[in-house]
């Protein structure tokens, strides 16, 4: 009976083992960017002196990456489906020029600016969607295109000159920060209990998620691995959190980002749409074949892509208080290389909204921290290019190994 036992015990440990291997194996990638990002964070920590974590850095490194971030949502859906935007730089500039004549020129205030411009976003988004989506024109050379058409017109709009100030309402969509209710000040502890009440939620939601796929028999991540990861992720927000509450507290585009994170990620996780758009690209014939209107899906990624790259201008616009000609240049290399680091293949099919912002802040971290050390602008351009290249022969390093 014991010598029965003993060797129970020994099977099961060698098959979690087994288990644990496999597990690191096929989720690589997921953990790889993370563990990429804290070691990054970490390496320059060290190298600034500490500059890096300080209250007043973090805040900058959300504003200087928060358009971004925002258009690598975006991004993640037309690169999951198939297609590629180079517009979108410069569709930021030409929405942020657009709302600066509005704004100053015209005198129409913020709650009329905004909405038209993220409705003219979404329209050039579907013009460009259009051709791509029911004449079969590439993405490429459509969004080429769009990218040299608005750079134009960017130029026409604002005459080569810059345009602002703007209101102080207008600011706000950027450099404005959320009130400490409590009226303490410093630190913020509205920010601290936000913070607090995010990262609950966020491992009340894995738990139950966990009990659910337990119960259908789909659930293989080992629960050393989930305690970890969750832990790791509560914590690190709450350690935010508070860093962020000793200065001024949570950014509103924070909570912009925030808001959208979630929602995006409930889109491509739990909604039929979502699951359309990686069928898409997964294999576009089999899913024309399947039922799924394809056409229309693309048309809606690009729609979608305008109306984020709209946004972006706006807090753009906000945080330089003023639209130059040449903001939103060389954007949406910054957007397409958060997207692939993050995880998404070239080929379609394959990528998470998490990824896509964990490799935006990647990028973020490695801008500010090079910055803060006085790299020249030539060597950080010659860094990000090897990262990004490193990512993608690692995307395709993967593939040809499960295959």
């Amino acid at each position: 009976m014991t010598e029965v036992s003993a060797r129970e015990r020994e099977t099961a440990a060698e098959g979690a083992v087994v288990s644990i291997g496999s597990h690191l194996k096929n989720h690589l990638r997921d953990y790889g960017m993370l563990l990429a990002l804290v070691v990054i964070m970490a390496f320059f920590q060290v190298v600034t002196d500490g500059t890096l974590m300080r209250p007043v850095n973090l805040t900058n490194l959300v504003l200087q990456n928060s358009y971004i971030v925002i258009m690598a949502l975006g991004m993640l859906l037309v690169i999951v489906a198939g297609h590629i935007d180079l517009s979108v730089g410069s569709v930021v500039g030409f929405v942020g020029a657009v709302a600066a004549v509005m704004l100053v020129q015209y005198e129409l205030p913020p709650l009329v600016v905004i909405p038209a411009c993220l409705i003219l976003g979404m329209l050039i988004g579907a013009a460009q969607g259009y051709w791509i989506a029911y004449w079969r024109i590439p993405s490429f050379i459509v969004t080429l295109a769009g990218m040299l058409v608005f750079r134009g017109l960017t130029l026409w709009v604002l005459q080569g000159q810059s345009v602002g100030p703007f209101p102080r309402s207008f600011q706000g969509l950027s450099t404005g920060f959320v009130p400490d209710l409590f009226g303490v000040g410093r630190p913020n502890v509205t920010a601290i209990l936000l913070g607090a009440a995010t990262a609950a939620i966020l491992v009340f939601m894995a738990v139950r998620n966990r009990r659910r796929h337990m119960k259908y028999g789909i659930e293989d991540e080992p629960f050393v691995f989930f305690a970890a990861k969750n832990g790791l992720i509560a914590a690190a927000i709450v350690f935010l959190s508070y860093m962020l509450a000793t200065y001024r507290g949570f950014p509103n585009v924070l909570i912009t980002m925030a808001v959208l994170t979630a929602a995006y990620t409930f889109l491509t996780n739990s909604t039929t749409v979502g699951r359309r758009i990686y069928a898409l690209g997964g294999n576009e014939k089999a899913a024309k074949l399947s039922g799924i209107p394809t056409e229309r899906l693309t048309f809606l990624t690009f729609a979608n892509m305008g109306m984020l790259a709209a946004l972006a201008g706006l807090i753009f616009a906000a945080r330089l208080n003023t639209a130059t000609p040449k903001a939103g240049v060389a954007f949406e290399l910054d957007v397409i290389a958060a997207v692939f680091i993050g995880g998404a293949s070239m080929s379609g099919g394959v990528g998470k909204i998490v990824g896509a912002v964990v490799g935006a802040f990647i990028m973020g971290v490695m801008n500010n921290g090079m910055s803060i050390l006085g790299i020249g602008i030539d060597y950080q351009q010659v860094i990000k290019g090897l990262v990004l290249l490193a990512a993608v022969i690692f995307d395709v390093y993967n593939k040809n190994k499960s295959t």
